[in-house]
């Protein structure tokens, strides 16, 4: 039974429990959540049990996760969000041996939700191309891509021991790890020999390997290649235009489309769930929202139905380059259309003219897409357009797609997801440096930055020095203006009054000095007698006495 078929039958799974957790909602809501299809929990049953490719030794009821809440450091009740971990907290766990420990793998999977009520998701691309790469390195950049924020993580390698890699990714993340079983289909053969047998064969041999979610390219179909005449780009998915090229040699429909039920199958056995490719995605801002995208659109939606009627979860990708003011149209026309299945983005990108940079152009994107309705963000690296991505380019990408994510939560409002944002406000304002680099999402990287100028903490940084320094001076107003601070003045004081003679002012000096004195204060003073008659009559002996 999958997640789905679970979730329809009121039936709480261990995963949506889980998942309840990390989002701070009930294990019912996610439950709901998944029955509607608004929601994913992309968990193949053998990444669950982490059992290396193998049949899982256990049942899925006898699946154990942590129940105990992370968020931000000293994040309160209600504030507790798995995606607002720092990266230090994330290492600590990554580095755990412990830590969801599978059956024969090093790690099992840590489940999580993906869906537009919960929190935003970020994927991280990584995977060996036939130009460079090995093994190890892309292990290497899986645990990279989950300290520095993944939520989920791709293996799009072209090159190499396709198989062995795949399995060494699955069998040490606790992420959900996803794929493009076409890639490996035409390994050592021409795209026209690419048969209906050899994609179900594969299909099943990824997923008997664990992979939680595949990108299959089913809507792009025969009818829709002439829209994409007029475009600057063409074609720019690699998926896409594999089996654009079947198709046009052939002279047939899509075969991922044809064989979609039995496909569906397959993915219903292992519970993997479907992230249904746009292989017509824009390649450029000038393409974006054009008939051949919508038109494949169109198609996705007609799947995400199949999807579930099959007890298959589905959620779908979305354009990579798109203006930033078409984005929140395309976020609403996904939700119509794909009757509010997760929409997963690949950016997009807001300009085309800045390559070198494409993980800035593409997180501004970003930002606006999730706060749209967006429910994971694909990374795009620095290496976008140019090269393969290596450990600091799967950083830079994480770390920009993690600062769109917060932003888009920060924006839809999303009950205590701010809290962290506001503790670290207090901490800058307090002028509390240690706490500060505790709360910052890469507090090394902040520590660094300061230490390059100041190797201490002071009440002050760098940028504006001591006497400078707006929050220290803010930090004297207050303290001056409370009346506290020892140089504290009136900004007023009483005028004398101009109708007192000389000998007046002499005569009030007498009738002060008279007055007894207790610790510095006349007796009449109102913490001296409990009332004002008593300190009258006080007075007025005082002033016989003096006579």
């Amino acid at each position: 039974m999958t997640q789905l078929e679970a979730a329809r039958k009121g039936i709480v799974t261990p995963e949506m429990e889980r998942v309840a957790i990390r989002e701070n909602v009930s294990a019912e809501f996610i439950r709901q959540e998944v029955a509607r299809g608004r929601l994913v929990i992309p968990a193949n049953k053998r990444h669950l049990a982490g059992s290396g490719g193998l049949p899982p030794r256990g049942s899925d009821g006898e699946r154990a996760y942590p129940k105990d809440p992370i968020g931000h450091p000293g994040a309160r009740e209600g504030a507790r969000f798995w995606v607002n971990q720092t990266v230090a907290q994330r290492w600590r766990l990554i580095s755990d041996p412990e830590y969801m420990r599978g059956e024969r793998a090093p790690k099992r999977l840590d489940p999580t939700g993906i869906g537009r009520m919960v929190t935003t998701k970020i994927n991280a691309n990584i995977g060996a191309s036939p130009v460079q790469s090995t093994l190890e390195l892309e292990v290497k950049k899986l645990l990279w891509a989950q300290k520095y924020g993944a939520d989920t993580v791709m293996d799009l390698s072209t090159g190499g021991d396709l198989r062995a890699c795949r399995q060494a990714i699955i069998d040490n993340a606790t992420v959900p790890i996803g794929t493009v079983p076409i890639y490996s289909m035409i390994v050592g053969r021409n795209i026209e020999d690419l048969t209906y047998d050899v994609i179900l064969r594969e299909i099943e041999a990824q997923a008997q390997q664990g992979v939680d979610y595949f990108t299959i390219h089913a809507g792009v179909l025969k009818e829709h290649l002439g829209l994409v005449r007029s475009r600057i780009t063409g074609i720019v998915s690699r998926g896409g235009s594999i089996l654009a090229k079947w198709m046009l040699y052939h002279n047939r429909q899509n075969p991922l489309y044809e064989m979609f039920d039995e496909i569906s199958a397959i993915m219903r056995e292992y519970d993997v769930t479907y992230s249904l490719g746009d292989g017509l995605r824009p390649g450029c801002t000038a393409d974006a929202s054009d008939p051949a995208q919508i038109a494949e659109l169109y198609t996705l939606g007609e799947l995400v139905h199949r999807a579930r009627e099959a007890g298959v979860q589905a959620m779908v990708e979305g354009p990579g380059h798109v203006p930033l003011d078409q984005i929140a149209f395309n976020m609403q026309l996904q939700q119509r259309v794909c009757d509010d299945a997760p929409f997963y983005v690949l950016g997009p990108l807001v300009t085309d003219v800045f390559p070198g940079y494409d993980h800035i152009t593409s997180a501004i994107g970003a930002a606006e897409a999730a706060r749209a309705g967006a429910a994971m963000l694909c990374y795009v690296t620095p290496k976008e357009h140019v090269g393969l991505p290596r450990e600091r380019d799967v950083k830079d990408g994480c770390i920009a797609y993690k600062i769109a994510a917060h932003a888009g939560d920060i924006a839809r409002g999303i009950p205590g997801v701010r809290q962290w944002d506001d503790d670290l406000s207090k901490a800058r304002a307090a002028l509390n440096w240690p706490k500060q680099f505790e709360l910052a999402f890469d507090g090394e990287t902040a520590r660094a930055l300061h230490d390059e100028d100041l190797m201490v903490d002071t009440d002050f940084c760098a940028m504006c020095g001591h006497d400078w320094c707006s929050m220290r001076i803010s930090k004297e107003i207050e303290l001056f203006a409370s009346g506290k601070d020892p140089a504290f003045q009136p900004a007023r004081r009483a005028a004398r009054s101009p109708g007192l003679t000389e000998e007046a002012r002499e005569f009030l000096r007498s009738r002060v000095a008279s007055l007894p004195v207790v610790d510095g204060k006349h007796i009449c003073h109102s913490e001296h007698v409990p009332d004002r008659q008593q300190a009258e009559e006080l007075q007025s002996a005082a002033l016989v006495a003096q006579r």
